[in-house]
C-alpha cells in the first residue's frame, strides 16, 4: 500500500542499505513513484560514533591519532582506516563543503563564534536570524578548538571535534565563510582582518576567557555587538540529556556495533549514575 504522504511529499535519504524486517527495500515504493532522492553520506563520520562518545565520556575524539588507534584496537578489530567511524579531513572534502563565494560589494559581514557542537536545529534557527538582518548577509563562523571548548563547558565537549564541527556548520546554507579554531576572544584584528559590520550571539551563556575577561568586550565596546533569540529553545546539552535518558538503549545498540570490551562495562556501571544526576 502507498503511504499518503508520498503522493505529497518527496523522500530524501542516505546511501546506506536500509531494509524492513521481512527483507524488502524501505524505500522500495517511493522509489516506484520516481519520489526518491538520495544523498552520499560523509565517510567517517558516524551517529553511532557520536552516542558512544556520550555514553562513556571519553575525550579520545580531541586528538585524532588517539581517536583512530583506539578504533584499530578494538574487540571486533576495526581498522582506523576502514572501520565505521573514521574521518579523515582534507581540503577537497571541505571544498565540497564550502560556499566558495567571497564578500561582495554592499554585502553585511556578519561575525558569529562559537563550538556549535552536534550541530542541530537550534543552530540553524539561530543562523536564519542571524541571515536576516541584512538583505545582503555574508555570515562567518568562527569555530572554537576541541580544547577550547572544552575549557568552558567541560565534561567531554565538544562531543564532535573541529573537523567534524566545521564541515556540519559549512554545509548550511546561511553560512559563508568558517574561521576553524577562532580565538576564543573577539579581538579588533579579527574583526578588522574580516572587515566585519556585526557581531552576533544567541541566547546561551558566555563564559568569561582565560583571564576573567568578557570575550565580547571589544565588539561591545565599538557598538556591533547584537544578541539574537532565535525562537529555539533546544541546545547541544538538550540532545545529550535525551540520550542520556535513553541510556541502556543507546548503550545496548553502541556495543552491538562495537562489541563488549573491559572499558564499555567500567564506564557502563561507574558513570551510568554518575552522569545521569550531572545531566538533569
Amino acid at each position: 500500500m502507498t503511504h499518503p504522504c508520498e503522493t505529497h511529499y518527496g523522500n530524501t535519504s542516505e546511501n546506506d542499505i536500509t531494509l524492513t524486517v521481512d527483507g524488502k527495500d524501505t524505500y522500495e515504493e517511493v522509489k516506484k513513484s520516481g519520489r526518491y532522492r538520495e544523498c552520499k553520506r560523509t565517510q567517517g563520520v558516524s551517529t553511532t560514533d557520536l552516542v558512544g562518545r556520550m555514553l562513556l565520556m571519553t575525550k579520545a575524539h580531541h586528538n585524532y591519532q588517539q581517536h583512530t588507534d583506539n578504533f584499530g584496537r578494538g574487540p571486533k578489530g576495526l581498522s582506523p582506516w576502514t572501520g565505521v567511524s573514521q574521518f579523515l579531513q582534507t581540503s577537497q572534502k571541505i571544498i565540497q563543503f564550502a560556499s566558495g563565494k567571497e564578500p561582495q560589494p554592499g554585502d553585511t559581514i556578519i561575525y558569529v563564534a562559537g563550538a556549535f557542537d552536534l550541530f542541530h536545529i537550534g543552530h540553524v534557527d539561530f543562523l536564519d536570524a542571524v541571515s536576516q538582518l541584512s538583505e545582503k548577509p555574508y555570515v562567518i563562523v568562527g569555530l572554537h578548538f576541541d580544547q577550547e571548548v572544552n575549557r568552558y563547558k567541560g565534561k567531554n565537549y565538544p562531543i564532535m571535534n573541529i573537523h567534524e564541527r566545521t564541515l556540519s556548520v559549512l554545509a548550511c546554507q546561511y553560512v559563508s565563510e568558517v574561521v576553524i579554531g577562532a580565538p576564543y576572544a573577539v579581538t579588533k584584528d579579527l574583526l578588522e582582518h574580516f572587515k566585519v559590520d556585526l557581531v552576533c550571539h544567541g541566547k546561551t551563556e558566555v563564559f568569561p576567557d582565560r583571564d576573567g575577561s568578557d570575550p565580547y568586550a571589544v565588539p561591545r565596546k565599538m557598538g556591533i555587538l547584537q544578541t539574537m533569540d532565535s525562537g529555539n529553545s533546544l541546545t547541544t546539552d538538550g540532545i545529550v540529556q535525551r540520550i542520556i535518558k535513553n541510556f541502556d538503549f543507546e548503550f545496548i545498540s553502541y556495543v552491538h556495533v562495537y562489541g563488549t570490551c573491559a572499558e564499555c562495562a567500567i564506564n557502563y556501571s561507574h558513570k551510568r549514575s554518575s552522569y545521569l544526576w550531572k545531566s538533569v
